[in-house]
């Protein structure tokens, strides 16, 4: 049976996905550059560097593996005829997997021996991780989003952002809010803040934004962040 909301269940934000998109979208053409700008050699550079690459792989496979578990079963069982569309975005997924693992494996070699190769390699592999997941993300947002609002609630969309969030560790969670910051609106920096508790918004404000600024200069060097 193809289910649709009903007048009484409110339709998810679906807005929110597009702007964690962002960091991905940002981030990985990003890194591909300041790779390339690391000298050979500089094994202090690319500790950081190598780092962070390790982290935004992480949050992507959270978001993804959060979506494989809590969000295409549903749409596939409630909007069948797009069942094509929800296989196709499994599909990409997996392409996207194999590639973060690639450049998973490169980063672990660069950090410990930053040669020109393997920088040059990991450079290529994150520009071709970008290249891909930018193609998935342009259709998740034109195609999938709207069937989110017509087949999902609510409740159960917020159940999809709380499961992606609880896989990040506490100690990454002001990085993880720096990016989200670091290129929204004022909509949707209220979006966010006004989902998180009064201590974590003084948190971010007294001490968490600084220390967000130094986390990137070390890993961008002069650039630092945009805004946050």
């Amino acid at each position: 049976m193809n289910v649709t909301l009903s007048a009484q269940q409110t339709q998810p934000n679906t807005h929110e996905m597009v702007v964690i998109h962002r960091i991905f979208r940002r981030e990985f053409p990003l890194l591909a550059g300041v790779v390339r700008r690391t000298s050979t050699g500089d094994a202090r550079r690319a500790a950081p560097i190598a780092g962070h690459i390790e982290f935004c792989l992480t949050s992507l496979h959270n978001h993804h593996s959060a979506e494989d578990e809590y969000l295409w079963p549903k749409l596939l069982e409630r909007a069948r005829p797009h069942a094509d569309l929800v296989r196709r975005m499994e599909a990409q997924h997996q392409a996207v997997a194999a590639r973060s693992e690639q450049a998973r494996r490169l980063a672990g070699r660069w950090r410990q021996a930053p040669a020109a190769q393997v920088g040059s390699e990991l450079a290529t592999s994150l520009s071709l991780l970008a290249d891909a997941l930018v193609d998935h993300l342009d259709e998740e947002e034109a195609s999938v989003l709207p069937l989110v609002r017509e087949h999902i609630t609510a409740a159960e969309w917020e159940e999809l952002g709380r499961k992606a969030f609880d896989k990040i560790p506490r100690s990454a969670r002001g990085v993880a809010l720096g990016q989200v910051l670091e290129e929204a609106t004022p909509q949707d920096r209220a979006l966010f803040f006004g989902k998180l508790p009064v201590l974590p918004r003084l948190m971010w404000l007294l001490a968490g934004k600084r220390s967000y600024a130094r986390y990137t200069r070390r890993v961008r060097g002069a650039s630092g962040t945009r805004k946050a």
